[in-house]
Protein backbone atom coordinates (compact mmCIF):
# COMPACT_ATOMS: atom_id res chain seq x y z
CA UNK A 1 0.00 0.00 0.00
CA UNK A 2 1.15 3.18 -0.81
CA UNK A 3 2.28 6.31 1.80
CA UNK A 4 2.51 9.69 1.83
CA UNK A 5 4.79 11.57 4.38
CA UNK A 6 5.29 15.20 5.75
CA UNK A 7 7.59 17.18 7.01
CA UNK A 8 8.97 20.59 7.28
CA UNK A 9 5.92 22.23 9.50
CA UNK A 10 6.55 24.02 12.69
CA UNK A 11 6.45 27.43 15.16
CA UNK A 12 7.50 30.62 12.60
CA UNK A 13 7.20 34.13 13.08
CA UNK A 14 5.05 36.55 11.17
CA UNK A 15 6.44 37.44 8.47
CA UNK A 16 8.62 34.02 8.03
CA UNK A 17 9.16 30.99 5.77
CA UNK A 18 8.85 27.38 5.89
CA UNK A 19 9.25 24.92 3.24
CA UNK A 20 6.66 21.70 3.98
CA UNK A 21 8.17 18.20 1.76
CA UNK A 22 5.63 15.77 1.33
CA UNK A 23 7.13 12.44 0.30
CA UNK A 24 5.25 8.99 -1.44
CA UNK A 25 6.07 5.97 -1.56
CA UNK A 26 5.01 2.93 -3.06
CA UNK A 27 3.15 3.84 -5.68
CA UNK A 28 3.59 5.61 -9.06
CA UNK A 29 4.00 9.05 -7.78
CA UNK A 30 4.26 10.80 -11.41
CA UNK A 31 0.46 9.49 -12.02
CA UNK A 32 -1.25 11.65 -9.23
CA UNK A 33 -1.80 15.09 -9.08
CA UNK A 34 -0.84 16.38 -5.59
CA UNK A 35 -2.70 18.69 -3.17
CA UNK A 36 -1.86 20.34 -0.19
CA UNK A 37 -4.54 21.44 2.25
CA UNK A 38 -4.96 22.81 5.92
CA UNK A 39 -7.29 23.03 8.40
CA UNK A 40 -7.59 25.22 11.27
CA UNK A 41 -9.61 23.65 14.51
CA UNK A 42 -13.32 25.05 14.02
CA UNK A 43 -12.43 25.68 10.57
CA UNK A 44 -13.53 23.47 6.98
CA UNK A 45 -10.57 21.96 5.54
CA UNK A 46 -9.45 24.85 2.92
CA UNK A 47 -7.84 23.68 -0.92
CA UNK A 48 -4.59 25.38 -0.42
CA UNK A 49 -2.76 23.99 -4.00
CA UNK A 50 -2.20 21.45 -6.47
CA UNK A 51 0.04 20.60 -9.15
CA UNK A 52 -0.42 18.04 -12.12
CA UNK A 53 1.38 14.85 -12.38
CA UNK A 54 4.00 16.57 -14.76
CA UNK A 55 4.18 19.60 -13.00
CA UNK A 56 2.87 21.78 -15.74
CA UNK A 57 -0.06 22.82 -13.92
CA UNK A 58 -0.84 24.58 -10.72
CA UNK A 59 -3.27 26.82 -9.23
CA UNK A 60 -3.82 28.32 -5.30
CA UNK A 61 -6.26 29.80 -2.80
CA UNK A 62 -6.99 33.21 -3.27
CA UNK A 63 -5.61 33.48 0.25
CA UNK A 64 -2.20 32.43 -0.33
CA UNK A 65 -1.76 33.66 -4.24
CA UNK A 66 1.67 35.58 -4.31
CA UNK A 67 3.33 33.56 -0.64
CA UNK A 68 2.72 30.52 -1.43
CA UNK A 69 4.57 27.75 -4.16
CA UNK A 70 4.17 24.29 -5.23
CA UNK A 71 6.73 22.30 -7.09
CA UNK A 72 7.73 18.63 -7.20
CA UNK A 73 10.23 16.37 -7.89
CA UNK A 74 8.93 13.32 -9.86
CA UNK A 75 12.85 11.48 -9.56
CA UNK A 76 12.50 12.12 -5.78
CA UNK A 77 8.68 11.66 -5.53
CA UNK A 78 8.49 14.50 -3.16
CA UNK A 79 6.14 17.44 -3.63
CA UNK A 80 6.94 21.18 -2.18
CA UNK A 81 4.84 24.00 -0.51
CA UNK A 82 7.23 26.80 0.02
CA UNK A 83 5.48 29.38 2.58
CA UNK A 84 6.76 32.72 2.59
CA UNK A 85 5.35 35.52 4.21
CA UNK A 86 3.66 33.74 6.65
CA UNK A 87 0.48 34.75 8.57
CA UNK A 88 -0.97 34.34 11.88
CA UNK A 89 -3.93 32.97 9.90
CA UNK A 90 -2.18 30.08 8.38
CA UNK A 91 -1.66 28.46 11.00
CA UNK A 92 -2.88 24.91 11.05
CA UNK A 93 -2.30 21.55 9.99
CA UNK A 94 -0.98 20.89 6.48
CA UNK A 95 -1.93 17.36 4.44
CA UNK A 96 -0.71 16.46 1.65
CA UNK A 97 -3.18 14.37 -0.50
CA UNK A 98 -2.51 12.10 -4.14
CA UNK A 99 -4.91 11.54 -6.13
CA UNK A 100 -4.90 9.49 -9.87
CA UNK A 101 -4.63 11.28 -12.71
CA UNK A 102 -3.83 8.30 -15.43
CA UNK A 103 -3.09 4.62 -15.28
CA UNK A 104 -4.01 2.39 -13.17
CA UNK A 105 -3.94 2.36 -9.42
CA UNK A 106 -5.25 3.72 -5.70
CA UNK A 107 -7.26 6.53 -6.34
CA UNK A 108 -6.09 8.55 -3.81
CA UNK A 109 -4.00 9.07 -0.66
CA UNK A 110 -3.36 11.02 2.50
CA UNK A 111 -0.43 12.01 4.40
CA UNK A 112 -0.66 12.14 8.02
CA UNK A 113 -0.48 15.98 8.29
CA UNK A 114 2.55 18.70 9.53
CA UNK A 115 1.35 21.23 12.20
CA UNK A 116 2.54 24.90 11.12
CA UNK A 117 2.09 27.53 13.83
CA UNK A 118 2.58 31.18 13.10
CA UNK A 119 2.98 33.25 15.91
CA UNK A 120 5.01 35.93 17.47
Amino acid sequence: QGQLVESGGGLVQPGGSLRLSCTGSRFFFSNYRMTWYRQAPGKERLLVAYISGTGTSTDYAEVVKGRFSISRDNAEKTVYLQMNSLKPEDTAMYYCNAVLERGLGVSAYWGQGTQVTVSS
